[in-house]
This record gives structure tokens, C-alpha cells and sequence, in this order.
């Protein structure tokens, strides 16, 4: 099953693709995180907004060379935008993190934004993310259902592609970084999946997690020694999820290092899953962290024109294996020229 897309979600998703139709982006939205993380590496209490973003511009100015598009927030990256090469622009429309007081995780949109205003700073599509998971209690997710029909409706009324990202949590008790999780983890990305890819939401493309957690796969080199799952099983999982929707997909990096995100497209691309590509973000760009708070702009950008390449490279040859979203959207491809 294909959804037509209207004029205005076709251009913006050609705006964020390859000449594949395959969506090769960069992801520089990271706001809190980043701040604690470059503090924490320079050994201070807090970082001046202006070092978020030089820290953006830098990476939107060399990334964007080898990437089809770049995802930004429209806090502290704007700047950055300016500078991408000519390439695709996302713009993150919710507030960063979430509040750790309440329950559920519930999310928040940026106060003076709007998806009409993101449009009018220059967003070819707007993304969303969101803290789900099948498991959670019916009010809670009822909350967040109702969330996500008001954006699709708004992005419908603006006519601009909408990507929801969904991050699964633990609501057994278990430690996400357990096994135990892993194990459950294949449920929360297929049932998440399969939620948002009904009409209802108006989503366009599904920025997801992998189905399983890659230390965990037996037979793979990011294998720590505690399994979940064999090779086949993992595999399988990758499957499950692809086929719970007919929307476009695409993975996010999940902040694991380059070489285990480069085995996990290898994992997907075996198991035979029609993913569209990814949003990748701090398997490119992380390891700079340090070298932007210990050195400074100049020696982060050398690093970035050396090792920041290198690793969106890797996920560039790692992407032969991703597929077009034209299929999916009823799109012959010698329409797309």
C-alpha cells in the first residue's frame, strides 16, 4: 500500500534525499546532551550558548558534503543552516529531553516555534521526537497519540513532510542497557512502527531505532558476551519491524559508535529490510566532543575534515544496501529526476 504524496511533501522529501531517493542526512539537533557533554569534557559547570553553536556550524559546514541533508534544532542551530552546502534541512520541532518528574516521559514542543514559522526559517521537513512505547499506560500514550495528530494535522496544513522519531523506554523496571530490555526492545520498535504508520498521525517518514540492541547479538563483532539474541533471531526482528509498516523508514544511530552503527546497517541490509536510510548523528561526530571543548573550533574542524568524514563515509558505503522511498509512496523513480 502507497500514500500519495500532495506537491509540497514531495519536494521536501526530495529536498532531503540522494539522487537515489535514499535519505543520507546528518543529525546536529542534540541541544542538552551535547551542552552537558562538551561542560563536562572542558571541566566546567556550563558552556556559553555561542559554543553550541560554532560546535553546529562546524559540523553542518564539512558534514554536509557528504550527507543529503542535515537535521538541526532552531534554538542554536540556524546559524549552522546557512551553511549546508546547498543541501536538505530538517529542524527539530520539540524541546529537548524531557521532564524527569513526571511520568511517562511526556514531550513538549519549543514555545515560539510553529511548524509555519520552521517552514519560514527554511525547513524543507519537520521532525519530531518522541519517548513511546507499546507498554505504557493507556492514558499516557493516549496523550501522546492525540500529540502526534496535531503536528500531522499542521504539517499537513503547511504541506511539509513530517519525521517522527519514537525512542523506546523501560516500564518493567529493567535497566535499558540490560539484557533484559533487549530482549523486549524488538516489541517496543515494531509496536511503535506499527502505531505511527497509521493515516491518522499524517506521518511521512518514521525515524526509528534498530529492533535489537547490537552488544547482545551473538556472532556479531559488537558482541559483549550476555546474549539476547542469536544472529537468525536478530535478523528476524529486523523483518518483524520493516514489515509492521508500509510507511518510509529510516534508522537513527542511537548514539552507538561508528563501527557498531556500520555493523547494524550490515545486519539490516542482510536481513532484507526495505529501510530508506538514515539520520545519523553522534556515530559521525562524538568523538570530536572532546576535541572541540579540549582544543578548540580550529583542531574539531581538522577532525572533523579527517575522522568526521571518514565515519559518514563508512555509513555512505553502508547506505548501497538502504532502498528508495519511491516505492513506498507509489513513485516511479524516472518521475523523481
Amino acid at each position: 500500500m502507497s500514500t500519495k504524496l500532495t506537491p509540497g511533501k514531495l519536494a521536501g522529501l526530495k529536498s532531503v534525499s540522494n539522487e537515489r531517493g535514499v535519505i543520507a542526512a546528518a543529525a546536529m539537533d542534540q541541544r542538552g546532551s551535547l551542552k552537558k557533554s562538551l561542560a563536562k569534557e572542558k571541566g566546567v559547570a556550563e558552556m556559553p550558548d555561542s559554543a553550541l553553536e560554532e560546535f553546529k556550524i562546524l559540523v553542518t559546514e564539512v558534514l554536509t558534503k557528504h550527507a543529503s541533508a542535515i537535521l538541526l534544532d532552531p534554538e542554536y542551530g540556524l546559524p549552522a543552516s546557512k551553511r549546508r552546502n546547498g543541501k536538505g534541512l530538517l529542524l527539530a520541532y520539540e524541546k529537548t529531553g524531557y521532564d524527569a518528574a513526571l511520568p511517562g516521559r511526556l514531550p513538549d514542543l519549543l514555545d515560539v516555534w510553529s511548524v509555519r514559522r520552521l517552514k519560514e526559517a527554511g525547513a524543507d521537513c519537520i521532525k519530531i521526537l518522541l519517548y513511546y512505547t507499546p507498554f505504557e499506560k493507556s492514558p499516557i500514550n493516549d496523550l501522546k497519540h492525540a500529540w502526534v495528530e496535531r503536528i500531522g494535522d499542521e504539517c499537513r496544513a503547511h504541506d511539509i513532510p513530517f519525521f517522527l522519531e519514537t525512542v523506546g523506554y523501560a516500564v518493567h523496571g529493567e535497566d535499558e542497557k540490560s539484557v533484559e530490555y533487549a530482549k523486549r526492545k524488538p516489541d517496543v520498535v515494531t509496536g511503535s512502527m506499527e502505531e505511527f504508520g497509521k493515516e491518522r498521525y499524517g506521518v511521512d517518514v518514521l525515524k526509528v531505532e534498530v529492533p535489537i540492541q547490537m552488544e547482545f547479538v551473538a556472532g556479531t563483532r559488537a558482541f559483549k558476551g550476555e546474549q539476547a539474541y542469536t544472529r537468525a533471531e536478530a535478523l528476524e526482528h529486523f523483518r518483524i519491524a520493516a514489515s509492521s509498516t508500509h510507511k518510509p523508514f529510516i534508522y537513527l544511530s542511537a548514539g552507538v559508535s561508528n563501527p557498531v552503527f556500520i555493523e547494524t546497517l550490515e545486519l539490516a541490509a542482510e536481513s532484507g529490510t526495505t529501510f530508506n536510510g538514515v539520520l545519523c548523528g553522534r556515530a559521525t561526530w562524538k568523538d570530536g566532543i572532546a576535541v572541540y571543548a579540549k582544543q578548540g573550533a580550529k583542531a574539531f574542524e581538522d577532525w572533523l575534515n579527517t575522522e568526521g568524514v571518514k565515519n559518514i563515509e563508512n555509513v555512505n558505503q553502508a547506505l548501497k544496501a538502504a532502498h528508495s522511498w519511491y516505492d513506498k509512496v507509489g513513485l516511479k523513480a524516472e518521475a523523481f529526476v
